[in-house]
């Protein structure tokens, strides 16, 4: 593809800002949304747009002027956008929380590989990020690790769905990773046991994820399909 457009959703902050940085980086235009507050500094070649996820009107249109402001349809779709709440176990776990997850990581993802699938450029990509503790229990994390699930089934059907088109369609599912979204209710204790889960006794960084996404975007993951790719510095 001559032009290449990218749309991340929940590119402000995070591993969506370093994959913003990263998709700049390897020559694509990108377009990236946020939930309230507009970033203050906006990279050259990169385009903000105010969307609510769960709001499937609001996903539609910025499709619509994404088109109409780069020209195209995007090539990649990256969804990025989620929340977490504070853990709990299950038998203590807020309904109202557990609902919130719902709604944003489950409906809301929804909401952006509908509208990716049905307007994603042929031989594009789509990429979602979802966790590493879909498949390493951690006790507390039931209620979020079940929502990331859920993406991980619509990936992989998906998958099978647009192939015909030559779309590939992956997901990215880090470890802890040092993230505001991370840190938040954590003290440092908190931060270091998860740091454990890795052999590297470490959590990764923003850019070591964004690094991944953006390989699954080039061409160079031309016969990568259906996958969840797991950066997680060793946490099996």
């Amino acid at each position: 593809m001559a032009q290449k457009i990218a749309l991340v959703f929940g590119g402000s902050r995070g591993i969506g800002a370093a994959t913003v940085a990263a998709l700049v980086a390897d020559g694509f235009e990108v377009a990236f949304t946020y939930v309230a507050n507009p970033p203050k500094d906006i990279a050259a070649g990169t385009r903000a747009y105010k969307v609510d996820i769960c709001n499937p009107a609001e996903v539609e249109q910025v499709f619509a002027d994404v088109a109409r402001d780069f020209g195209a349809a995007p090539t990649s779709v990256i969804a990025n956008a989620g929340i977490n709440v504070p853990p709990g176990p299950i038998a203590q776990f807020d309904p109202d929380n557990f609902r919130k997850l719902v709604e944003v990581n489950i409906v809301g993802a929804f909401n952006i590989l509908q509208q990716a699938a049905r307007n994603v450029a042929d031989g594009g990509t789509i990429i979602a990020t979802t966790t590493s503790m879909v498949r390493v229990a951690v006790p507390g994390g039931g209620a979020y690790t079940a929502s990331k699930g859920a993406v991980e089934c619509l990936i992989r059907s998906m998958s099978k769905e647009l192939a015909g088109r030559g779309i590939r369609v992956n997901a990215v599912a880090p470890g802890p990773v040092d993230t505001d979204l991370f840190r938040a209710g954590k003290d440092e204790a908190a931060v270091s046991r998860s740091a454990g889960m890795s052999p590297f006794n470490r959590v990764g960084q923003p850019e070591e994820v964004a690094a991944v996404i953006a390989f699954l975007a080039s061409d160079k993951a031309s016969w990568v399909h259906g996958q969840i790719v797991q950066p997680n510095g060793g946490m099996v």
